[in-house]
């Protein structure tokens, strides 16, 4: 029998490409040949095998295949395989890593330049640690210039962080240094306006991409504009916005919709949702689960609960699966309304509708069951919290034994008291107020019972 011909590098990669498992993926790039002569990797074949771990997140095993890289002798890596490798740090919110992978480039034979200083600032951006752009930026005039892209994350930077003034001076300095701003960058400051309600300098902004800078607005910059606007109950601007948009053949999605939808339902006017649908529609635009959600919320907030009910069966019929977000907002609303056997039926039977319960779906559903003092479905709904990693609210948690003391469930006290031991979120205000509320109500046997749990679970029990 003939041996099996050997893989070439050509084909490895072919074969990577074709390979969605990245554990399959790993074991065929170190293992490609049963020859044990040295194997020649290729460039592609590196960066194929590198992206596939780092969006896998499989670090460990994405750093190996980084230091064998980095031994390779008859090429040296381009820039863009260590921008990625910046920017899965980035997305796995490893801000230190990113760092690491970003002054470690020089080792590859590689010179950084600004796609790898921008790939960096943009993951930082990420992982919200804004200090860190100084000491990033003071070294980087040695290898990198500064273009459109880097001043835009930096404007981004400023304006998430809330400090609107530093992002005006960036765009200034922008100009200074002859950068032409982009359609990002106006979307982007546009945006920063709108949202801390400086409206009167968003339009003027806009009006000066067209005049000024010679940059058409998109849809993104309308939609900033238009929810600023809802936002404040201008809906009369906000629809001459749209048919601006209109006029500009400006295709309009469903965010917009959306927006539109909801600022109607915020100041009583319903009606007009469903004229907005038909022309939502007509214009080749689907409702899709942000516009659902729009509606659900809008009924809920009327609470009316059979509407969003219908509009859950609608989604379905119409091929739209409802996600957890549209769950979570009937289901808080029916807990303020203190429909708790409704809202817990509605939890129960989330994942029979093919969507499972996330964190705040588990602590909206535990604080309205304590809430209206239903501790035994409480306790039942902790016990899978805690299973799941989901931890109570610190509130939460002390509503819930704050009501099991004033009830006396002594038995229920103590389970409950040993689920938080067992998942390491209790603390000790948690002992002092059940041993204080107990002891309160002069049931110093039921308190002494109390301390002797503490005493057992103490070597299990977290100090903080």
């Amino acid at each position: 029998m003939n041996p099996p011909k050997p893989i070439s590098p050509f084909r490895l990669c072919s074969l990577l490409r074709l390979q969605n498992d990245p554990k399959l993926a790993l074991q065929l790039f170190q293992n490609p040949n049963p020859d044990p002569k040295r194997f020649r990797y290729t460039h592609l074949s590196y960066d194929l095998i590198i992206t596939k771990l780092g969006r896998a997140k499989m670090f460990h095993e994405m750093e190996q295949i980084l230091y064998q890289l980095r031994q390779e002798t008859r090429f040296s890596p381009k820039e863009i395989i260590l921008c990625n490798v910046i920017s899965f740090y980035g997305r796995a919110r490893l801000p230190d890593r990113a760092i690491q992978a970003f002054e470690s480039i020089p080792e590859f034979r590689c010179q950084r330049s600004v796609k790898s200083l921008n790939s960096l600032l943009n993951a930082l951006l990420n992982c919200k640690e804004f200090d860190k752009f100084d000491e990033i930026l003071a070294g980087a005039d040695k290898f990198a210039t500064p273009d459109v892209c880097t001043y835009n994350i930096l404007i981004k930077a400023f304006c998430e962080n809330g400090s609107l003034g530093d992002a005006r001076n960036v765009f200034d300095e922008m100009l200074r240094k002859r950068v032409c701003p982009s359609v990002v960058t106006f979307t982007t400051l546009i945006s920063g306006l709108c949202a801390n309600s400086q409206l009167d300098e968003a339009f003027r902004l806009k009006e000066d991409m067209v005049r000024v800078f010679n940059v058409k607005p998109n849809a993104f910059v309308y939609a900033s504009l238009m929810k600023g606007l809802c936002g404040v109950n201008e809906l009369s601007l906000a629809f001459e916005l749209k048919e601006e948009m209109v006029k500009n053949k400006i295709r309009l999605d469903s965010g917009i919709y959306s927006t539109l939808i909801a600022a109607l339902f915020k100041v009583g006017r319903k009606d007009e949702v469903f004229v907005i649908l038909k022309e939502m529609i007509e214009n080749g635009c689907k409702p899709d689960t942000v516009t659902y959600n729009a509606m659900i919320s809008g009924f809920c907030n009327e609470k009316n609960f059979e509407a969003a009910y219908g509009v859950l069966e609608e989604m379905v019929e119409k091929g739209c699966k409802p996600d957890v977000i549209g769950y979570n907002v009937i289901i808080n609303a029916l807990c303020k309304e203190g429909k708790w056997s409704e809202a817990n039926d509605l939890f129960e039977d989330m994942p029979r509708r093919g969507c499972s319960p996330d964190l705040r779906a588990y602590r909206f559903i535990f604080d309205g069951l304590c809430e209206g003092m239903q501790f035994n479905e409480a306790a039942f709904v902790l016990d899978e919290m805690l299973f799941k990693g989901y931890p109570p609210t610190s509130a939460g948690k002390a509503k819930f034994v704050e009501g099991l003391c004033q009830e006396g469930s002594l038995e229920l006290l103590c389970k409950v008291l040993n689920s938080l031991v067992k998942g390491n979120i209790v603390d000790g205000d948690t002992w002092s107020l059940a041993v204080s509320k107990v002891c309160k109500k002069e049931e110093l046997s039921n308190g002494s019972e109390l301390v002797d749990i503490l005493l057992k679970d103490f070597e299990t029990l977290p100090i903080r």
